[in-house]
């Protein structure tokens, strides 16, 4: 029985290590994504830099355009000053002068404000471009770690499945078809007994099983099903004896009171 409890309780760390080089393999591909995500939100933010920029070099385009046809209309109407013969002429061409020489000066402050706005989307592009170089880099990082990662866990998992393969060879399939069913509902097949609880699910356990269990039987578990073993290597120390008082030490023995002394 000894022999059983033992390819069990091997069995299952088997197992334990197995699930978990398992779940860090599947979660590996997570942190390719995690930063290629961190890579393309950069990316993101130095396109919309990008076209920030184009956008204000389009307007100060059409600005610039839009200045030289007022300033050539306010050109125009001065020269028309030379011929107008009437004081309602005069007026109305300089009327048009300050209008046209009015609007180029406030597309001029437009355009000042959009040479204002490109300064600061260029430092903005540029601290964008250099994360997205930045975020480049880590992720080739984190795809060869990754990798390396990989082949690591697929080796000791290669390791790992040759030792369980002759784990369960040795033990009888009776046994080991009880510990598969119960690992597969429970997670785990077996449980150490100890201070008279399963250490699986912490509950007590009958007298009459912690004695069985003592004797070195292999039991089931009445809370939860699975496997119940004692390991003797995990007994209370016997206690350890009191040293002998030496006569004359201690305290004295009372004396007793006789009546009518």
């Amino acid at each position: 029985m000894q022999a059983i409890v033992e390819n069990l309780v091997k069995l299952q760390s088997i197992d334990l290590d197995r699930a978990r080089l398992n779940k860090e393999l599947r979660a590996l591909p997570a942190e390719i994504a995690q930063s290629q995500a961190r890579l393309a939100a950069a990316e993101r933010l130095s396109a919309e830099a990008s076209a920030a920029l184009s956008r204000e070099e389009t307007l100060r385009t059409r600005l610039e355009r839009e200045i030289d046809g007022h300033r050539q209309k306010a050109a125009k109407f001065r020269a028309q000053l030379d011929s107008v013969t009437t004081p309602a002429q005069a007026a109305a061409v300089e009327h048009e002068i300050k209008f046209e020489t009015t609007e180029a000066e406030r597309l001029e402050n437009d355009e000042y404000a959009s040479l204002e706005r490109t300064e600061t989307q260029e430092a903005a592009m540029a601290q964008a471009r250099a994360q997205v170089e930045l975020l480049a880099a880590e992720l080739e990082g984190v795809r060869a770690r990754v990798a390396a990662r990989q082949q690591e866990l697929a080796q000791e998992l290669a390791a790992l499945d040759a030792a369980r393969e002759a784990v369960r060879a040795d033990l009888d399939p009776e046994w080991l078809a009880r510990f598969d069913r119960i690992a597969a509902s429970r997670g785990t097949g077996i449980a150490l007994a100890e201070n008279q609880q399963c250490t699986g699910c912490r509950m007590g356990v009958r007298p009459q099983v912690w004695n069985q269990l003592r004797e070195g039987e292999l039991l089931t578990c009445d809370s939860c099903s699975r496997l119940l073993y004692w390991d003797p290597a995990l007994a209370s120390a016997t206690k350890a004896p009191q040293p002998e008082v030496p006569p004359g030490t201690g305290r004295a023995p009372r004396k007793s009171h006789q009546a009518g002394a």
